[in-house]
C-alpha cells in the first residue's frame, strides 16, 4: 500500500529492515481512517434522523430542544472522528520520519485541535441552554 505521507523516507531504517511492520502500521492507520469516516457517517445519519423527528414536534420549545440535543450528539461524533484522524496522522508521521511530515502533522494537529476546542465550547453552551430549558443534555 503506497502511502501519500512518505516523501522519500522509504530508504530509512524502518522501511528497509522492518518493511512488514511499516506495511502493517500503514494498514492499521488506514483502518483507523475508515473507522473515523464511519463514525462521521453514523453521526450524520443519526443527526438527519433526529432533526427530522424534532421537526415533527408541534411545540416550538420542544422542537428547539430536540434540535439542540441532535447538535450535541453530532458534535460528539465529530470530536470522536477528529481524535481518530489525529491518531492516524501520528502513525503516518512516525512511519515517514520526514521533517516535512512532522511539520504537516503539527499543522494538522493545531487545526484539528482548534476545531475540537471551539466545537466543544459550542456543545457546552448547548448543554447549558438545554439544562436551563429543563431538557436532558
Amino acid at each position: 500500500m503506497e502511502s501519500v505521507w512518505n516523501f522519500g523516507a522509504e530508504d530509512g531504517v524502518l522501511h528497509h529492515h522492518f518493511a512488514w511492520l511499516v506495511e502493517g502500521l500503514d494498514w492499521t492507520a488506514a483502518i483507523i481512517d475508515l473507522g473515523a469516516i464511519a463514525l462521521l457517517l453514523i453521526g450524520a445519519l443519526r443527526f438527519i434522523a433526529g432533526v427530522a423527528w424534532a421537526e415533527t414536534r408541534r411545540d416550538n420549545a420542544t422542537r428547539v430542544q430536540g434540535m439542540n440535543r441532535e447538535r450535541i450528539e453530532l458534535g460528539r461524533y465529530i470530536l470522536a472522528g477528529l481524535e481518530l484522524f489525529i491518531v492516524s496522522d501520528i502513525i503516518h508521521t512516525a512511519l515517514s520520519l520526514a521533517m516535512a511530515d512532522l511539520l504537516f502533522l503539527g499543522l494538522l494537529v493545531v487545526i484539528r485541535s482548534l476545531i475540537s476546542y471551539f466545537l466543544d465550547r459550542e456543545l457546552e453552551q448547548l448543554k447549558h441552554e438545554l439544562h436551563e430549558q429543563g431538557g436532558a443534555g
